[in-house]
C-alpha cells in the first residue's frame, strides 16, 4: 500500500483553509495554484500548510471527510498548532 496524506492548504487573500487528500501533496499544491477551474481557483496563491501521513489512501480519505463534515475553522487551527489528537 503507498502512503497518502491530508493536507491543508490556506489562502491569504481569502483567509480560508482547504483540506484534500493526495499521494503527492506538493504537486497537488502546485495544481490548486495553476488550474484554470474547481474550488480553489479563487484563492490562488494557496499555501501548504499541514501534512499528515496516513497508511492508505482509504484512512485519509476518512479523515478528510470527517475533518470536512466539522466545518471548523478553530479545529483546523488547533491541528496546525500541534494541538490534536490523531487517536495515534
Amino acid at each position: 500500500m503507498e502512503a497518502c496524506y491530508l493536507y491543508i492548504l490556506y489562502s491569504p487573500s481569502l483567509d480560508r483553509y482547504y483540506v484534500g487528500t493526495s499521494h503527492k501533496p506538493h504537486l497537488r499544491l502546485k495544481y490548486h495554484n495553476s488550474s484554470p477551474r474547481g474550488y480553489t481557483r479563487g484563492g490562488r496563491p494557496w499555501k501548504l500548510v499541514y501534512v499528515k501521513e496516513f497508511a492508505s489512501r482509504a484512512v485519509a480519505q476518512k479523515w478528510e471527510r470527517w475533518l470536512k463534515q466539522q466545518k471548523n475553522r478553530h479545529l483546523i487551527e488547533r491541528m496546525l498548532r500541534g494541538e490534536f489528537n490523531w487517536g495515534e
